[in-house]
This record gives C-alpha cells, structure tokens and sequence, in this order.
C-alpha cells in the first residue's frame, strides 16, 4: 500500500488495549479473587489463562452484555485456577471496567488526531461500559460502534459489516478512507486484513520485539499491517511530521 497517514479520513479504533490499559485494569481487577485465596500467581499465567477463557465466553454467547461476560469469565477463571470465588467478587469484577486506565499517550494524541479525521469505536464492549471509558479519553468520537450493538464479538465478520455499513451510511464513508487502528492482533488486524481494511499496528505489548501476549489471543499466522507504532503517541507524531 502506497497511501500515506493524511491520505485517510477516519480512524477507526479498537478501545481496550489500543487507548484504555486492559491488562493493568483486569489485572488490577483481579486483585480481590487473589487476594482472598492467597494465591501466588504470576501476572503473565493469570492473564494468559484469562484471555482464552474471555474469548471462548464472547464465541459461547455473543449477545451477553460485556458486564455480565466479564461476571462469568471471572467465575471461569476462579474455576481454572482452583480458586473460590462468589457471586459479590464476580459482580465487582464484572463492573470494574470503569476503572482501567487509559495509557497516558492516549488522550493527547487524541486530541491532536481529532484536528485531522473523524474518530470512530469499534469495541468489544457495552454502551454503558464504553460510557465510562470515554471519560478518560480526552475527545468526542463521531461514532461509538460496542458489542452490543452488533450482537456479537469481534474478530467476528458482523463487526466489521457492521463497521463498514455505518460508516457509509452515517458519514459516506468508503472502505478506502478507513485506517483501523488497534493492539490486538487476533481480534482486529487479522479482520482487517481479511476485509481489505487498511491498518495500523499499535504494539504496546513489543510483540515484533518478542514481547508477551499478556491478556491478548494468540494468532497462529501473522497479520500484515499498513503501518506500526508501539503507543498512540507515535502515531500522533508521524501524522503531524507528514501534516508540516
């Protein structure tokens, strides 16, 4: 692909390990179940076994709001690891989305994006949940496409048809004007390439330099991408050397 930055007109975004911290927030998140079963388990198994049984769940039950999947993967979780848990803990858990951080590239960069295209979600999250994320975000999005509008999880097809749909009927916007941008491999880049979508790498995990998958899906071949940055705040910088 030939295209530059500036050649695109709209971002569209995965949320949840691209602008929020995922990884500290479910992990933080986790700290209660742990805690409770004095259980002296490293971050990288608890997430790495957390990540299969998240993805497994949204492929079981699409149409679960992400509160309610979120309950039932920590009860899963708690299962896998041979922890105890009740139904207190997994509600926490399950709410506990509107405390992970933004990383702290995320907002400025935003905002500086925000002067060139339109900004747009697509996340494997609720309304409500989304809701409470934004607040750490910094800007208004042209659009917020969740999970529960769709009805199902990404890296389903529906996501990205749904995607490409609204995008054209709310903006006129093309399949060639969209840039995806997005951490996540299994759920966004492989979609992506699939869907001819052009895309940008955000490797906050430094996966290309041998990095941990953390709390992310493992992909058996890997995507290609369009362009790589390892923060949002790279990205901002290579738009504005290309806008000058």
């Amino acid at each position: 692909m030939s295209k530059n930055l500036t050649d695109f007109k709209v971002l569209t975004f995965d949320c949840y390990g691209t602008l929020i911290d995922w990884e500290t927030g479910i992990w933080d998140a986790l700290q209660p179940l742990l805690m409770a079963n004095c259980a002296a388990l490293s971050r990288a198994e608890v997430l790495e076994a957390y990540a299969g049984i998240e993805h497994a769940q949204q492929s079981e039950t699409p149409h679960l709001i992400y509160n309610e999947l979120l309950s039932r993967c920590h009860r899963l979780l708690a299962e896998r690891l041979g922890l105890a848990t009740n139904a207190d803990l997994d509600t926490a858990y399950g709410e506990s989305i509107a405390h992970w951080p933004a990383f702290r590239d995320t907002a400025d960069a935003l905002r500086y994006l925000k002067q060139h295209y339109r900004l747009v979600i697509l996340s494997n999250v609720s309304k409500r949940g989304f809701a409470a994320s934004n607040r750490k975000l910094g800007v208004e999005f042209d659009a917020v496409y969740t999970a529960e509008d769709v009805g199902s999880y990404k890296p389903a097809d529906a996501n990205f048809e749904y995607l490409l749909g609204h995008l054209k009927q709310d903006f006129d916007l093309d399949k060639e004007d969209i840039l995806h941008t997005a951490q996540s491999l299994f759920h966004d880049h492989a979609s992506a390439n699939r869907f001819g979508i052009a895309n940008a790498w955000i490797d906050r995990q430094h996966l290309s330099e041998d990095g941990s998958w953390g709390v992310t899906a493992k992909v058996d071949e890997m995507p290609s991408f369009d362009f790589q940055y390892f923060t949002m705040g790279e990205m901002a910088d290579a738009v504005r050397a290309e806008a000058t």
